[in-house]
């Protein structure tokens, strides 16, 4: 398998996950996830994908200064509806790397590690997301602002002949290349830049 090679420059999220402790799933209960773990569960890479990544390994690492993020620790609620634009692909991203589920997802052991119902939509917030720590209440809002990593000025039209089945084999290589050169620059380039990303201490 042949990934972009940005995809290995994309800082990373170490967790710790008590249940795969528990389990004997992790040696410790430590897990680390890259972009391309996200890639892998979407099938794809997009400006969507990217931020998800980005805004919830930012989140978790505010939400628990100097220490690991807990996996399984965090609700996040989403001010979208589930079926709402890309709030779906948002939520899986997001349900990977904090464990947060819908309602289908663990139930858990005799009381603990409950992950699912940990995500909620169609919330009444400032932001687009809200990650709150089970344990102690923190909470921090987040929400990304791509249209400050504008994509190149050919892309709608070249988009348009490749999804019509217009384009030649040239130029589909040249759309996909254009289409992972902004999803580098969003997760390479504004990786720390507030005014991409938000990540706020909630009110």
């Amino acid at each position: 398998m042949t990934l972009p090679a940005f995809f290995a420059r994309v800082p990373r999220l170490r967790l710790y996950d008590p249940l795969a402790e528990f389990l004997g799933a992790a040696e410790h209960g430590i897990l680390d996830y890259g972009y391309e773990d996200a890639v892998k569960l979407a099938g794809h890479s997009c400006p969507t994908v990217a931020s998800a990544y980005a805004l919830g390994c930012q989140a978790l690492t505010a939400l628990y200064p100097g220490e690991l993020p807990e996996r399984g620790g965090v609700r996040i609620d989403f001010a979208q509806p589930l079926e709402e634009g890309v709030t779906g692909v948002t939520a899986a991203v997001l349900g990977l790397l904090s464990g947060a589920a819908q309602a289908g997802g663990f139930k858990g052991l005799a009381g603990r590690f409950v992950r699912r119902d940990l995500q909620h939509f169609a919330q009444e917030q400032p932001l687009a997301l809200r990650f709150t720590r089970l344990d102690n209440g923190a909470t921090v809002d987040a929400q990304a602002d791509l249209s400050l990593v504008p994509p190149a000025a050919e892309m709608p039209a070249l988009m348009g002949r490749c999804i019509r089945g217009e384009a030649a084999a040239a130029e589909q290589r040249l759309f996909g290349q254009l289409w992972q050169q902004r999803v580098e620059r969003i997760l390479l380039e504004h990786w720390d830049d507030p005014a991409v990303f938000r990540i706020l201490p909630a009110n």
